[in-house]
């Protein structure tokens, strides 16, 4: 794995880089995830604040509150929608990244699946990854 990780959205209007291993990779199904991705779960990608650099583009923004009261400011471009990134308010120091926007997401190894407790019955969840009903606690 390359030390410098690319991504963006679908048109190129946002482009993102960051360094060094990421300190989290996991697949979340809690519904508000499935309604920003459009699909069963959100596979995330989650990297320390000093090493993720908006490198092109100007993303919009949607706040929602979770289930544990806490926002959470989803990021996708403007013009082709894509989502890109997100920030979470319990994780002020850290931003998750979609593992469909990196450019070359095939290194993506979830470790988890979270919030299980929402995943969909059609949704084929990895027999061999841990499972947490909810967020797992620190």
């Amino acid at each position: 794995m390359s030390d410098v990780k690319t991504g963006g959205c679908a048109c190129g209007a946002i482009r993102y880089s960051f360094t060094g291993a990421p300190r989290y990779m996991g697949n979340c199904h809690c519904r508000d995830c499935q309604q920003a991705t459009g699909g069963a779960y959100f596979p995330g990608v989650g990297v320390r604040d000093d090493a993720f650099r908006l490198e092109q583009g100007t993303p919009r923004w949607f706040v929602r509150k979770s289930d544990r009261g806490h926002d959470l400011h989803r990021a996708f471009c403007g013009d082709c929608g894509s989502p890109v990134f997100l920030k979470n308010d319990a994780a002020p120091k850290f931003t998750v990244i979609y593992a469909g926007s990196l450019h070359d997401p095939s290194w993506y190894k979830p470790a988890i699946d979270i919030f299980t407790k929402s995943a969909q019955p059609w949704s084929r969840m990895d027999p061999d990854l841990p499972k947490a009903p909810g967020m797992p606690e620190r």
